[in-house]
């Protein structure tokens, strides 16, 4: 028997359009549906503030804590301030900060864990107990140590932020590179002499991008809410700057005399997180071929 030389070209991965599928799933799950329409309403909310907000979210007037109608669509807070437009300018702060500190996080943990996963090795010995030992801490505590030790404000926030989402992507990256580089495509491209650049960028980053798009959007909906968190806490965007978080902080002292204050930021809160959450979940049944078939639940 002739033994066929292992100069073969590398079997290509299998191609299975992605986008079309999630197209396809989104249409046909009303629940992703829901989502992708709150997500896009905040959105829009957020980046066409300055045009539809109906006054300076900083401007005080006499009309303290002023219920819904009238002059306030939705009320006035302990400044007199215009809630509609502080929890509009308030999304604008929320989500460009979880998108910063997501893509952020995205980008290094993504290649920290293709060099662990893909090159092992004393790569892997170094990188991987680091992000065990972040991990390990829970995310808001370790949040609060970082803006603590910097001090309060936006770019500490973020940086917090940033080192808290990394070990999130790359454990999940590492683990996907683990498993891509024993497929016999892989293989036969190593056997047929392609670099290592050349064999991540062709074959291993292409097939992680599903497990990172799903750790991207239920990524946004938690760095939302610590965001918040922080903010409630005092240790997040400063005033005059308005963010849901700070909002919710500044109403909780006047609950009893008006609850619109608090109320409107957390439903902004509630109803932003809830989007990515079924969003996420519409993506990761759409593009894991596991769970293939719940998409049109």
């Amino acid at each position: 028997m002739v033994t066929e030389p292992a100069t073969a070209q590398p079997l290509p991965p299998v191609r299975r359009r992605p986008a079309i599928r999630l197209l396809r799933a989104l249409v046909r799950d009303r629940i992703g549906a829901i989502g992708l329409v709150l997500v896009v309403t905040m959105t829009l909310a957020a980046v066409l503030a300055p045009l539809i907000a109906p006054y300076d979210p900083t401007a005080m007037s006499n009309q303290r804590l002023a219920p819904p109608g009238g002059t306030f669509l939705l009320g006035a807070d302990e400044a007199g301030r215009d809630l509609l437009s502080r929890a509009l300018y308030g999304a604008r702060t929320s989500l460009s900060v979880s998108l910063i500190v997501v893509t952020g996080a995205g980008i290094i943990g993504v290649v920290l864990g293709l060099l662990a996963g893909f090159f092992r090795g004393w790569l892997d010995g170094v990188i991987t107990p680091a992000m065990d030992v972040l991990f390990s801490f829970p995310t808001l505590l370790l949040a609060l140590a970082v803006v603590a030790a910097r001090g309060p404000g936006t770019e500490n926030l973020i940086l917090a932020l940033i080192i808290v989402f990394i070990p999130s992507f790359a454990r999940i990256v590492r683990g996907t590179a683990m498993t891509i580089v024993k497929e016999p495509y892989v293989e036969s491209g190593r056997a047929v002499g392609l670099s290592n650049t050349r064999l991540i960028f062709k074959y291993v980053l292409p097939n992680a991008v599903a497990p990172i798009a799903v750790q991207f959007t239920t990524s946004l909906a938690y760095a939302i809410l610590i965001e918040a968190s922080l903010g409630y806490l005092g240790l997040g965007v400063q005033p005059p700057q308005p963010s849901w978080g700070s909002m919710l902080s500044s109403g909780k002292a006047f609950m009893e005399m008006s609850m619109w204050p608090s109320l409107v930021p957390g439903i902004c809160i509630m109803l932003t997180v809830l989007g990515f959450n079924l969003l996420g979940d519409t993506i990761r049944d759409a593009l894991d071929p596991r769970l293939r078939g719940r998409a049109g639940r």
